[in-house]
């Protein structure tokens, strides 16, 4: 007997239902979602990154940012994320959807960073903290990322605003200065967009007796002021 055709079917059937059930379902699922509009203050969440914040993300990814920092809070029951403070609900897949690519990460050396930007939004502290993590977290095992930065000499009208205000070991010899380059600032500002601090029909926040009501989407990717600083990297 000529199992031939039998064997032909048998494999069509299973790539058949294995792309159905790993390309079109998803597809189907996934791909139509879209940003939640809040009912009350018409607020959008996600909205798009702005440009700078855009940029950011790219140094972010050309760094390797994602082999040690991950971009997912589990949900209570499948691990501490969100009693450590790294975000106020489990993630879902509307919060990536203009992320492109996703940055999940690859494992965890250092802190989730979803909800960084509510956690620290302080920009002279990721400054320095990219420059040297030791100024900022002694002890941290993240390296530096001098090349991000600008050491030159001081200028007749003194040291420029955006200067880093660094003490020995850290600061250059007198009559220099060390300056962020374009770069540090935009992954700072990538880092400092990223928030995820809003209910979701799907992802609601618990909220506790004394809590502050969830922010809306509208202050999601605004910049914030200067909260603690977060865990070290």
């Amino acid at each position: 007997m000529n199992y031939g055709p039998l064997l032909f079917l048998g494999i069509l059937f299973t790539l058949a239902s294995s792309w159905v059930g790993l390309v079109l379902m998803p597809n189907r699922q996934l791909g139509t979602l879209t940003p939640h509009v809040n009912a009350t203050t018409s607020a959008i969440y996600p909205a798009a990154r702005a440009g700078e914040a855009q940029q950011g993300a790219e140094t972010y990814r050309s760094l390797g940012c994602i082999y040690c920092h991950s971009q997912q809070v589990r949900p209570e029951g499948f691990g501490g994320d969100i009693a450590r403070g790294w975000g106020k609900r489990r993630t879902v897949s509307r919060d990536y959807l203009f992320d492109k690519p996703v940055q999940l990460g690859t494992s965890r050396t250092g802190p989730d960073l979803t909800n960084f930007g509510e956690r620290n939004g302080a920009v002279d502290w990721n400054l320095k903290h990219l420059y040297n993590p030791q100024i900022t977290s002694p002890g941290s095992i993240m390296p530096a990322y001098p090349f991000l930065f600008e050491k030159r000499r001081i200028g007749k009208n003194g040291a420029s605003t955006n200067a880093l205000a660094l003490i020995a070991p850290f600061a250059p010899e007198a009559g220099y200065e060390i300056v962020p380059k374009m770069e540090a600032l935009q992954l700072v500002e990538y880092l400092r967009s990223l928030k995820t601090s809003v209910d979701l029909p799907e992802a609601s926040i618990k909220k506790t007796e004394g809590d502050a009501a969830a922010p809306d989407a509208s202050a999601t990717n605004a910049p914030t002021g200067a909260p603690a600083p977060a865990p070290a990297k």
